[in-house]
């Protein structure tokens, strides 16, 4: 809302149609009692108690489907919610339609996201703009194994506008596609405005819809572009690379692994691991190792990243028997 003064509804479809109104007979705060009207709710990392469907669970009744079929299902999981929640206004999937149509958006096109300003020194570490654009290279070179490429094309996004002249000077045999006005509204003291709420609506449907995402998850705007992506294909979850963080959602409850192969320290600093040790991980170093804390031993230390599967988390979501009925 402190983008858009006219609220939610005019750019995005409402969440409801029929619960709008945000008065009632009895409000209260949550989780409220089976007669409460109105709850109101805090942010997530808020939340207390903390129900079981919170991220990273996803509903009982897809798990067998969905991890057979997909690589990261809470990620698909969350993607389809975004789907819902984002459904544009007429008026906004026209400035979709136009942005993308005077851009040139064409395939095979790259998405990356460089997130600057106040992220870097604060909750992130600066990534240089060669990061990047190696892991876009390592795309091309293997997509050009296997088909032929017209034009290298990566849709750039950021919040600083020195990123879109930095690119164009050192690799001019990329089209580079993305509007620096955009990075100039993101800037902190002009963010709050409809001008940067379209700017990054674009970003994020570009980024989406790109063919691989480089980027870091420690940016919201880049989870989220991922999370949507999956809409666009039947599993996502090897057309991106981030610079720092694994996925996650903010706010969510513990993300552990299981193991399914033995590890013996071959160094200090590593840990001990046996087939079905349940790991809570810190984050992945990206060298063939993550971090992370062995919830048997308590010991916190490195472990292969390849020996660990996702634990996969589930409760039980409303399954709207009548719905499928109805289908």
């Amino acid at each position: 809302m402190r983008y858009h003064k006219a609220g939610w509804e005019e750019v995005f479809k409402p969440v409801s149609d029929t619960c709008t109104d945000p008065t009632g007979k009895t409000i209260a705060s949550w989780p409220g009692n089976t007669e409460t009207q109105v709850i109101n709710l805090p942010i997530i990392d808020s939340l207390s108690p903390r129900p079981p469907f919170l991220p990273l669970a996803i509903p009982e009744d897809l798990a067998p489907r969905l991890t057979r079929l997909h690589g990261d299902p809470i990620v698909w999981w969350v993607g389809q919610i975004l789907k819902y929640l984002l459904r544009p206004q007429e008026k906004t999937k026209k400035m979709l339609q136009d942005t993308m149509a005077k851009m040139g958006f064409k395939r095979p096109i790259v998405g990356v996201h460089i997130r600057r300003t106040d992220k870097v020194g604060t909750e992130a570490a600066f990534h240089g703009l060669e990061e990047y654009m190696a892991h876009v290279d390592e795309y091309y070179n293997g997509l050009e194994l296997k088909q032929r490429v017209d034009k290298r094309r990566i849709y750039l996004a950021s919040d600083d506008p020195k990123v879109f002249k930095e690119a164009q000077k050192l690799y001019p045999n990329y089209e580079i596609i993305g509007d620096p006005s955009i990075a100039k509204t993101a800037a902190v003291s002009t963010r709050y405005s409809d001008t940067s709420l379209f700017g990054i609506i674009n970003d994020i449907n570009m980024l989406s819809m790109s063919d691989y995402l480089v980027c870091t998850f420690s940016s919201q705007v880049c989870r989220v572009a991922y999370e949507i992506m999956q809409n666009y294909y039947p599993d996502a979850t090897t057309r991106y690379r981030s610079l720092d963080d694994i996925y996650y959602y903010g706010g969510q409850n513990a993300h552990n692994m299981i193991a399914v192969l033995p590890h013996e320290p071959k160094r200090k600093g590593e840990m001990y691991v046996s087939v079905g040790d349940v790991i809570g991980v810190a984050g992945n170093h990206w060298n063939g190792f993550s971090k992370g804390r062995n919830l048997r031993t308590n010991q916190i230390a490195f472990y292969p990243s390849f020996k660990v599967k996702d634990k996969i988390e589930t409760a039980k979501f409303p399954t709207y028997s009548e719905v499928h009925k109805a289908q």
